[in-house]
């Protein structure tokens, strides 16, 4: 993830960031969804077979440690369909983990927002578009009027919120209507998300590479607006760390004396991290370098995560830096800043997991 407004904070400044001391882990607890989302990476559905126990899930806790891992995004499916699901997210807490959720919103009511309260630190809440966009691609008439209402109840409950949204051709026009819901909800947290080639994503596609780099322009100037005019907003994106560049050459125009700066930071932040930072177990067991992968590198109920996660073979080759990618990407004088952008990608065009990233707009 790029933090946008964060790094241009922290360079103008003149502060170093530190990468984040640990591991990432999302944990899709269920297949099971509520909503039929055209970009899900996950395909979710109504299937609960080969689903894991909250046994099975605390038993890993132990290794989890060794691992390294420090924060977890409880995601799905839809995980607040899993009627154990707060009594997961204590066990984490519990054990020192910094513990969020990842939801669609639906199912946040005034029943459970004390214990959504008491359990994370942060919820992600989606939304794609306005409301005809959004409900068009989640498959339900109504969705963003309710996860609009999760999104307010999460809000006046005290809790940090932000919103998701998966840039596609689909909905790329409805940003500048997400940036504007942010400010009159006074919602602190924006997170746009690029597509990648999974689950029902495979179906979908990206704005031209022309219109695509604009896009990306726009979303980087904001965050300089937002900057510059001291407007609380975070605006983070990922899954395409080409924003990186963008984001670098539009401070060298307008800050060139720390420019230098914000370089050094980009490379300590180190680019896409799959594998390296960002790790994911699926709601079946099986540990992924990412959510996106195809590759699995482990199942924890034959290997437990700590030996999974120090295995040799692709974890070897995601973990060198710069990694060593083709194609266009292999003498580009960014790849210390990106680190060959997304391999999910590259593996659902090419077939090859260090082929250059097709979505690469540089």
């Amino acid at each position: 993830m790029l933090r946008i407004t964060q790094y241009i904070k922290k360079s103008l400044k003149g502060e170093k960031v530190r990468p984040f001391p640990g591991v990432i882990l999302i944990w899709n607890l269920t297949n099971v969804c509520n909503l039929f989302c055209q970009h899900c990476y996950s395909a979710a559905n109504t299937v609960r077979t080969g689903e894991l126990s909250i046994e099975e899930i605390k038993a890993q806790i132990p290794y989890l440690k060794k691992a390294n891992v420090k924060y977890l995004i409880l995601s799905g499916g839809e995980p607040l369909l899993r009627e154990d699901l707060f009594d997961i997210a204590k066990l984490f807490n519990e054990n020192g983990f910094i513990t969020t959720l990842s939801t669609n919103g639906l199912l946040i009511t005034e029943d459970n927002i004390d214990q959504i309260k008491e359990n994370f630190s942060y919820v992600g809440i989606s939304i794609d578009g306005d409301e005809e966009t959004h409900d068009r691609f989640r498959g339900m008439k109504g969705a963003f009027r309710r996860s609009m209402e999760a999104i307010r109840l999460v809000r006046d409950a005290g809790i940090k919120v932000g919103m998701r949204f998966t840039i596609t051709s689909e909905t790329y026009k409805s940003i500048p209507f997400i940036f504007k819901l942010a400010e009159e909800e006074n919602i602190p947290k924006l997170y746009f998300s690029h597509l990648v080639y999974s689950g029902r994503g495979r179906n979908l596609t990206q704005a031209e590479k022309e219109e695509y780099r604009k896009i990306v322009e726009d979303i980087i100037d904001k965050g300089f607006e937002y900057v510059e005019k001291g407007i609380d907003i975070d605006i983070v994106t990922g899954n395409n760390e080409a924003d990186a560049v963008i984001l670098y050459h539009k401070f060298k125009e307008r800050y060139p004396e720390k420019a230098d700066i914000l370089y050094q930071n980009l490379k300590t932040w180190g680019g896409n991290q799959a594998g390296v930072r960002i790790a994911d177990i699926d709601y079946r067991g099986n540990v992924k370098p990412d959510t996106y992968f195809p590759l699995k590198l482990g199942n924890i109920k034959e290997k437990d995560f700590y030996q999974i996660w120090n295995s040799n073979g692709i974890l070897s080759k995601l973990r060198q830096h710069p990694r060593p990618v083709k194609g266009k990407c292999e003498n580009c004088q960014f790849l210390d800043i990106c680190n060959g952008n997304s391999r999910s990608r590259a593996y659902a065009v090419y077939g090859d997991y260090f082929a250059e990233d097709p979505e690469c707009y540089i």
